[in-house]
């Protein structure tokens, strides 16, 4: 097993470029899901510490949101390079602070640092258009401005990578920013203001603030936003929409999901398999867009069930730093307990194919462990096809029609993402057309890239991250309109 305590980055927070220090009072400790072992200890902020970021953030904006495009540009693409010479101390990191494998890590990492440079070259590429109206001695132009200090709220699941989701269309857009990390999994957060600083942002344009319910309280509910970003649980999504319309603040939600992978009897099986295996088990089963739902025509489910029961038994579990590990632990015992409530209440009305419990082997006892769980014969009303679980845990239903896949696929209260496989051109464009979710795959799923919008619909959340469309939750739209005639406009004025 690795050493969790190595490289530990300095766990203060970020205020205005400074580094306040811990109060022994209000700490919370951070563990590893590999052993439990304790990695550090992180501040727990109230209302004033938050305050003051958010202060320091609006103080830095008169200035940052003079710097010039180009100049954030060469900022961003400055960080991108840390991210790339640190990616795999920064991947060692966040796989010892939430369990997932290093070589999902280091693709992460490599994706945080392509996300800060697709949004750098948009940051010198942001304007307005002119707008022809209807009186002629008129000129009337828009311009796309900042909105302000903006919150980025992460989850623990993959914190660099949802950052970088926020982190870099802010920055291009010309915001500044307070970050509060997920307290289950804040480390790799944690480690970015040495590289900031080493990039040349200016002190208070990134604040960093860590905590529980208190200081996410204080944040979403301080009228000084521009915005709030939320990755993370319907119901913390539900609270940050409730606080921000008292204070009219616009919200970016990306929320849970139920995803259904539809694999239709034209399918290539050699490809559809591993796709339904990728979809529900990398990442421990522990994403949004995860398959969890698994939709097969009955003319190829008995082969393909006998395909994934295989393939999930075969799955090796272990540390996520060894290279024959397929499978880390979830993210903390108390997920782990809450995945295995969804399997035994799952037990009795469908039919397990493989897994179904921790793992017995006393090498894993320490960590937060669930065995890859297969179910077939799962009702499409049941709650483990509708309940989000989070964990690796797949629930196969049947269909016999395309209308009765569509449907079936769409009788949830999520619209996150969804995966089609199929042969077939004309029924992958209607199926894709059909279903409701902010993604689509065809004969692939789990594929991201930055340049690609991203988000769901439903309680799946709104708005949209990467792409160029999510630079468009950090601007806000001026008008300008100015008389170019010399005529005098009194209202009042009595005509004769």
């Amino acid at each position: 097993m690795p050493d969790p305590q190595r490289d530990v980055p300095d766990t203060r927070m970020l205020i205005g470029g400074e580094r306040p220090a811990l109060d022994p009072a209000a700490t919370m400790a951070v563990h590893s899901p590999i052993d439990g072992a304790v990695l550090g200890e992180i501040a727990d902020a109230g209302p004033e510490q938050v305050g003051a970021a958010i202060g320091a953030a609006e103080d830095a904006f008169a200035d940052w949101r003079r710097v010039s495009g180009g100049e954030r540009a060469r900022l961003m693409h400055r960080l991108a390079d840390l991210i790339e010479r640190d990616a795999d101390r920064l991947a060692r990191l966040e796989s010892r602070d939430n369990g997932k494998l290093l070589r999902e890590t280091r693709a992460q990492a490599a994706f945080a640092a392509r996300n800060y440079r697709f949004f750098a070259g948009l940051a010198d590429k942001i304007d307005g258009r002119t707008v022809p109206l209807d009186a002629w001695e008129t000129f009337d132009y828009t311009r796309r401005e900042p909105v302000g200090v903006a919150a980025l709220i992460t989850a623990w699941n993959s914190p660099m990578q949802l950052l970088a989701n926020k982190l870099a269309p802010a920055l291009a857009a010309g915001c500044t920013v307070v970050v509060k990390p997920s307290e289950i999994a804040p480390m790799t957060t944690l480690a970015m203001p040495d590289l900031l600083a080493e990039a040349g942002f200016p002190d208070g344009v990134v604040n960093i603030v860590t905590g529980g319910v208190t200081a996410g309280e204080a944040l979403t509910t301080d009228p000084r936003l521009g915005t709030i970003s939320f990755t993370g649980s319907v119901p913390t999504g539900q609270a940050i929409a409730r606080a921000a319309a008292q204070t009219l603040v616009p919200v970016t939600l990306e929320l849970g999901g139920k995803s259904a992978n539809v694999i239709f009897d034209d399918a290539d099986l050699d490809r559809a398999v591993p796709g339904a295996v990728a979809g529900i088990f990398a990442a421990g089963g522990q994403a949004c867009i995860a398959g969890s739902r698994l939709l097969v025509h009955e003319g190829v489910a008995d082969e393909v069930e006998r395909r994934l029961a295989e393939r999930a038994r075969a799955i090796v579990l272990g540390d996520p730093f060894a290279d024959a590990t397929q499978l880390g632990p979830v993210v903390s015992t108390a997920q782990r307990d809450r995945i295995l409530g969804h399997i035994d209440a799952a037990r009795g009305s469908a039919r397990l194919l493989a897994g179904g419990g921790a793992p017995d082997d006393p090498a894993l006892a320490a960590g937060s462990y669930v065995e890859p769980t297969v179910f077939a014969d799962v009702d499409p009303a049941s709650p483990l096809a509708q309940q989000e679980v989070f964990g690796p845990v797949l629930a196969i239903t049947r269909f016999a029609t395309e209308e009765e896949a569509i449907t079936i696929a769409n009788g949830t209260e999520f619209g996150l993402a969804s995966g089609v496989w199929t042969e077939n051109l004309a029924r992958a464009h209607r199926v894709a057309r059909e279903l409701i979710a902010g993604t689509v795959w065809v004969n692939t799923y789990r594929y991201s890239a930055a340049q690609a919008p991203f988000g769901g619909v439903r309680r799946s959340g709104h708005g949209r991250e990467r792409g160029i469309e999510a630079i468009e939750g950090y601007l806000r739209t001026k008008n300008v309109l100015i008389d170019l005639s010399d005529e005098v406009r009194d209202p009042f004025a009595i005509k004769a």
